[in-house]
């Protein structure tokens, strides 16, 4: 009897110890998967040039923080967005084209008539998931900073509308705060970060700019020194420049949720206008150091111009230093192997206060100033460090965060594709895709509809049909029009542009005489 209760008792102990064995791996493998799940660093530098940046060539502004992580990454020769900010962050939030959205350009902008423009709506709509939904559906802790503008300052009436409407949108002027105490009910609230995804929202507005207070890019801080003058940002005795004070916002989100997958959505205001000096010794510097001669940046013929555009590449380094304490914060907490982190800006370059002669055009232009961008992806033993021509998009962003968390059952509408396959090389797919841009308002041209595909580059101008082709390897400053000299080049990417905008049934303005 004691034989047999020993032998109960010994085959009972096995069991227990087999269950909390297996109790205690199933745990072990869920910290394990959940401690896998990359974290993701998305910052979106305000209005910053491709050139604007040491690691694409600039000798003027220094930027030794992106050049040293950029030479650990995979950097994008050819990273496009819209010519405009609304269109490009609309897009990067959805994933989806200007015409699935309506938003072609940033309203206030838009110059003519209801004949020559299809003027843009400024909300986006609920229909239109952002990725920090299913990110946050997957277990992320999601926080956004800084500039927001897909809700517009009145987006009630907005949405009651009928589009196409027939005058562009307009905000209020700077100092004006009767719309913030409405921005803050739960009406309106779900057209805000804290009701797309994110479980924080730190300084985004409706606006495009920092400079709320009264006298706008007047004012004397221009809304980059404290006091800020932003609704959404809670004052701080510690406050200074704005730029320090979301970057803070960005460490303090990532030290308290860094046992768990956490997105990090830093959309700095800077480098967008106005241009506000970070501090008198580097403005001094700048105002000291040699031109860059070929991209012509710092050249200027009068004094004040020479002060703005040393103001500006003050704010470039600020960016700049910024960037390097997160990644700074990364490495020391251990963190750096399981965080992608992605670089880049939301147009080209502002004309008034850069330059870059190597490219045609700037903020506003369809040509590649206007639309290539800085752009890097950096994640330690994922990326292969390397240079790529293969053209992305700002389409592409949705899709590749949720390839990387590993959702797989999105059911949503996407226009991009995952660039995670170029991650370690570079592929057909990916290179010999075509890329679309459709620009139904206007702004510094004419509306127009795009195709770049391989080297080649087509704009038809919507309210003409005039066509323009350029070979961007040869020619990237787009000064030759060879679409007469190679007419097959042409009539094929012309046809190509009209089936995508016919199968698509892609709207154009009333004066435009084309078909589809």
């Amino acid at each position: 009897m004691k034989y047999q209760i020993s032998r109960f008792q010994s085959i009972c102990f096995i069991l227990i110890v087999v269950l909390l064995g297996s109790c205690k791996t199933t745990s072990k493998q869920k910290k394990i998967t959940q401690k896998q799940k990359p974290n993701i660093v998305f910052i979106l530098v305000d209005d910053l040039g491709y050139a604007d940046v040491g690691f694409n060539g600039s000798t003027y502004f220094e930027t030794p923080g992106m050049d040293a992580l950029a030479k650990e990454s995979l950097v994008f020769n050819n990273a496009y967005m819209y010519p405009t900010c609304s269109p490009s962050r609309t897009a990067i939030f959805t994933g989806k084209q200007s015409f699935r959205t309506g938003i072609y350009t940033v309203p206030v902008l838009e110059k003519g008539t209801a004949k020559e423009n299809i003027f843009s709506r400024w909300t986006v709509g609920r229909e239109h998931p952002i990725y920090a939904e299913p990110l946050a559906e997957a277990g992320y802790k999601a926080i956004h900073i800084g500039k927001w503008h897909i809700v517009g300052p009145y987006p009630n009436e907005e949405l009651k509308m009928e589009f196409p409407i027939q005058q562009k949108l307009k905000q209020p002027d700077p100092g004006t705060y009767d719309w913030a105490e409405i921005h803050k009910t739960p009406e309106v609230q779900k057209y805000y970060p804290e009701g797309r995804g994110f479980i924080k929202n730190v300084a985004g507005t409706y606006r495009g700019d920092p400079a709320l207070e009264v006298g706008g890019y007047k004012s004397i801080s221009g809304g980059y020194w404290a006091p800020f003058n932003n609704p959404f940002i809670e004052q701080k005795p510690t406050d200074n420049w704005l730029t320090d004070r979301l970057t803070d916002e960005a460490i303090e989100f990532i030290d308290i949720h860094k046992k768990e997958p956490f997105f990090i959505n830093l959309n700095y205001y800077a480098v967008h206008a106005p241009v506000r000096a970070r501090s008198e010794k580097l403005l001094k510097k700048y105002l000291d150091k040699p031109v860059d001669s070929i991209t012509g940046q710092g050249i200027a013929d009068k004094e004040k111009r020479r002060e703005h555009y040393a103001g500006y590449a003050s704010m470039v380094e600020s960016v700049d230093d910024n960037i390097k304490r997160i990644v700074a914060y990364l490495d020391a907490n251990g963190l750096r192997e399981n965080t992608m982190i992605i670089i880049t800006s939301d147009n080209g370059y502002n004309g008034g206060q850069s330059k870059n002669d190597l490219l045609r055009g700037s903020k506003g232009y369809i040509y590649e100033g206007g639309i290539r961008v800085p752009m890097l992806v950096n994640w330690p033993g994922k990326v292969k460090a390397r240079r790529t021509n293969t053209a992305v998009s700002c389409l592409d962003f949705f899709p590749t965060y949720l390839d990387v968390s590993g959702i797989k059952d999105y059911k949503g509408e996407l226009d991009g594709n995952s660039i995670t396959p170029l991650f370690q090389e570079d592929t057909t797919d990916l290179s010999s895709r075509p890329l679309f841009w459709h620009v139904a308002s206007q702004w510094k041209h004419g509306t127009c509809s795009v195709i770049r595909k391989g080297d080649y580059k087509l704009i038809q101008f919507l309210a003409t049909g005039k066509v323009e082709l350029y070979n961007l390897l040869d020619d990237p400053k787009e000064g030759n029009n060879i679409a007469e000299q190679e007419e097959e080049i042409t009539k094929n990417m012309l046809d190509e542009l009209l089936a995508w905008r016919d199968e698509n049934k892609v709207p154009l303005p009333p004066n435009s005489p084309l078909d589809k």
